[in-house]
């Protein structure tokens, strides 16, 4: 079954940019960070945010794949300084750790 992305995820695709923390410092300040883990396609959850799918959304934040930047994982990253991929889903900031080349 080859099932073609939605016209949605093409947009927030073209979207998603390579950042830096220091860049992204105010955002989690504000709260706007959401945190996708690394095992989700980050896309697919800003896709899921955006069309406000509940029960998907809600299993991920249960997983604890998804959810608010915690501090530790805040401080974490900004001890090591990776680079990050975000996209934003108004009011949000999904951002998610690049893997590694």
């Amino acid at each position: 079954m080859n099932q073609e992305p939605s016209t949605l995820y093409a947009k927030l695709l073209g979207e998603t940019a390579s950042i830096t923390w220091k860049e992204l410092e105010p955002f989690f300040a504000k709260g706007a960070l959401l945190w996708v883990d690394p095992s989700l396609d980050l896309i697919a959850a800003a896709e899921a945010v955006a069309q406000d799918e509940g029960e998907k959304v809600a299993a991920w934040l249960a997983e604890d794949k998804l959810g608010k930047l915690s501090e530790s994982r805040a401080l974490d990253i900004f001890e090591r300084d990776p680079q990050m991929w975000a996209v934003v889903v108004r009011p949000w900031i999904l951002v998610q750790e690049r893997a590694s080349a």
